[in-house]
C-alpha cells in the first residue's frame, strides 16, 4: 500500500547546524556536501529511518514534490522534467537512507544516536571513531543537490528513497512497485571511482543455533574474559578477498587451541555488530580452574603469537586478551557442548571461495561469519553469504548445514536475493559510457561487484523491464570506523551524474 503527499512533511527546516561546516568548507559541489552534512547529524540506522524520512519530507514539501510511500518506508518523489525535456523518458534515481552504525568501543560519537565528527584527511573525509555514512549518504546528497539547482538539464526523473539496505535488503525486497514508473534505473550505490556497475551478487543468510543445558559452576572456578580487538573489518563483499581478520574466528581459533592444552567451560560468546561487516572485535567468558588460570593465560598469549604472525600484512593490530571477569560462578556449557561450539566456529567457511571468471579479480562466491551470539542455553553463529552466480549458492548451503548437523545444532536459511546478471548491451550502460567520456575525458571500467544493490531486488518488483546500471565516488572500508571517502572523486561522481542526466534526455535520445 502507497500514501500520497504533496507537502510530505513538516514545514520546518533540516536539522540544527552541527560541526560538519568547518570539515566540508570549500569543498564542492557545494550544495551536495550541504545536504551530506546535514545527514551526518541524523540518526538512520536500518529500520529505525525515521528521523531521516521526516527530513527528507520537509524538503520535499519546501520544493512543491510531490512523493509516495509504501508501507515499509520507501519513498518515491516525483522530479518535473527541465524546459523543453518534458518528452524524455522517466529516469529513477536510486539510494537507500539508511547506513550502517559501527563504532569504536571508545569513540563518545555514535551514528545510531546522530553523532558523526567529520574529519578532512587530505583529499580524504572520514569520521572519528565510527562509520560516515557515505554509503549511501552521497546518493541522498546527490539527488537533492541535482534537483535544487534548477540550471541542471534533465528530462521527468522518480528519486527511489529506500529503507533498511543494510539488512538484507529488506526495504527493496518489499517496496511497492507500482510507485515507479521510470524504465531506466541509475542506482547510486557503487564504491569505486572510475567504474560502471552492471551487476552484483546475490545473498543468503544463514543462523546455526547450537543449544545445550548448562550446568553449575565447578567450585573455586575462575571466571576469565577472553577479548579480540584491533582487526580491520570493513564491507564483508567488498573487502572479502582482502583477507581480513574475522575477530569471531580469531577467538574461536585461540579458545580451540587454549582447550588443547586447558580445560575450561565456555559461559558465553559473542562477536560482530553488523551482518555484513567483517567483525572487528569478539569476546567470549569461560571458567577455568583456579589452579590452572596462569596455564591457560599462557596457552592463549601462545595462541595469540600465531595468530598476529598470520595477520601481520592485512592486520597488523589485532589483539588477544585474557582479564578477569566478575561472572564467577555463573553456570557455563559443559567441556562436551563447548568443544562443539569451538568446533563449529572452526569448521563454518569464512572467506573467498571462488573467483568470477567473467571480470578479473571479482570475487564470483563468499561466505563471512558475521555474528556470534549467545542468548541463554544457545550460541547462533550468523553467516551471509554472497555469489553472483546462483547455482554455486546450494552448495555453500550444504556446507553450512553440514556444520550445523557436527555441531549438533539447526539452521536457519533466508535467501536474500538473487544476483543482477550483467547486459553488456543495454542501452543505459552506452549512455552511461558516452556520458563518462563526455564529461571526464577517460574512458570507464565495466564491472559488476561482489555486494549487493538494490537493482536486483528493485527489477524484480517494478512491473516491466529496467534498464540499470550503477555507480558512485571511491569510498574505502566502508560498514567500518575506517570508512572514508574521496573528495575529489565526489566531485567526478556529481559530473558523471549531471552529464548522465542530460545524456537521457537529450533529444536526440528521445528520438
Amino acid at each position: 500500500m502507497t500514501t500520497e503527499s504533496a507537502s510530505g512533511g513538516p514545514a520546518s527546516g533540516g536539522p540544527a547546524p552541527g560541526d560538519w561546516h568547518e570539515a566540508l568548507a570549500g569543498l564542492e559541489p557545494r550544495r551536495f556536501w550541504e545536504r551530506f552534512g546535514e545527514l551526518t547529524t541524523i540518526a538512520r540506522p536500518s529500520r529505525k529511518e525515521e528521523a531521516v524520512i521526516a527530513w527528507v519530507d520537509a524538503w520535499s514539501g519546501r520544493l512543491g514534490l510531490s512523493s509516495r510511500r509504501d508501507a515499509a518506508g520507501n519513498t518515491v518523489i516525483s522530479v518535473p522534467a527541465t524546459p523543453g525535456r518534458e518528452q524524455a523518458p522517466t529516469v529513477v534515481l536510486q539510494g537507500h537512507l539508511d547506513m550502517v552504525c559501527e563504532r569504536d568501543p571508545e569513540s563518545p560519537n555514535d551514528p545510531a544516536e546522530g553523532r558523526i565528527r567529520l574529519v578532512r584527511d587530505g583529499e580524504w573525509l572520514t569520521a572519528d571513531g565510527t562509520t560516515l555514512g557515505a554509503d549511501d549518504g552521497v546518493a541522498i546528497a546527490a539527488m537533492m543537490a541535482l534537483v535544487e539547482d534548477g540550471d541542471i538539464p534533465h528530462g521527468p526523473l522518480e528519486l527511489l528513497m529506500t529503507v533498511a539496505e543494510e539488512v538484507g535488503l529488506e526495504g527493496a525486497n518489499n517496496l511497492d512497485g507500482a510507485m515507479v514508473t521510470g524504465s531506466v534505473l541509475v542506482n547510486l550505490d557503487s564504491e569505486e571511482d572510475g567504474r560502471i556497475t552492471v551487476g552484483c551478487a546475490g545473498s543468503t543468510d544463514t543462523w546455526i543455533d547450537i543449544t545445550a543445558a548448562r550446568e553449575p559452576a565447578t567450585p573455586g572456578a575462575v571466571s576469565l574474559r577472553v577479548a579480540v580487538s584491533g582487526g580491520l573489518g570493513g564491507h564483508s563483499g567488498t573487502n572479502i578477498a582482502a583477507g581480513r581478520a574475522n575477530a569471531v574466528k580469531v577467538l574461536g581459533r585461540a579458545l580451540g587451541e587454549a582447550l588443547a592444552e586447558v580445560p575450561f567451560r565456555l559461559v558465553a560468546m559473542d562477536g560482530g555488530r553488523s551482518r555484513n561487516a567483517i567483525p572487528r572485535d569478539a569476546a567470549a567468558v569461560v571458567q577455568v580452574p583456579a589452579d590452572a588460570t596462569a596455564a591457560f593465560g599462557e596457552a592463549v598469549a601462545r595462541a595469540e603469537a600465531v595468530i598476529r604472525d598470520a595477520c601481520s600484512v592485512t592486520d597488523p593490530g589485532v589483539t588477544v586478551t585474557v582479564t578477569p571477569d566478575a561472572g564467577d560462578g555463573a553456570p557455563a556449557w559443559t567441556s562436551e557442548a563447548t568443544r562443539r561450539m569451538l568446533d563449529a566456529v572452526a569448521v563454518i567457511p569464512t572467506g573467498p571461495l571462488a573467483m568470477s571468471p567473467a571480470f578479473d579479480d571479482l570475487v564470483e562466491t563468499s561466505t563471512s561469519l558475521g555474528e556470534a551470539v549467545t542468548d541463554g542455553d544457545v550460541l547462533t553463529l550468523h553467516s551471509l553469504s554472497r555469489s553472483s552466480n546462483d547455482a554455486a549458492m546450494p552448495d555453500l548451503i550444504g556446507t553450512l548445514q553440514a556444520a550445523a548437523r557436527l555441531a549438533g545444532g539447526t539452521i536457519r536459511v533466508r535467501r536474500n536475493y538473487a544476483g543482477w546478471r550483467p547486459d553488456m548491451g543495454s542501452p543505459v550502460l552506452a549512455a552511461t559510457i558516452a556520458a563518462y567520456t563526455r564529461a571526464l575525458g577517460e574512458d570507464p571500467i565495466v564491472t559488476a561487484v561482489h555486494a549487493g544493490l538494490e537493482s536486483a531486488v528493485i527489477a524484480t518488483r517494478v512491473p516491466g523491464e529496467l534498464d540499470m546500471v550503477s555507480f558512485g565516488p571511491q569510498i574505502e572500508a566502508p560498514h567500518s570506523p575506517d570508512e572514508r571517502v574521496s573528495t575529489p572523486t565526489v566531485e567526478r561522481f556529481w559530473r558523471l551524474l549531471l552529464s548522465l542526466v542530460d545524456e537521457l534526455s537529450a533529444p536526440a535520445v528521445r528520438g
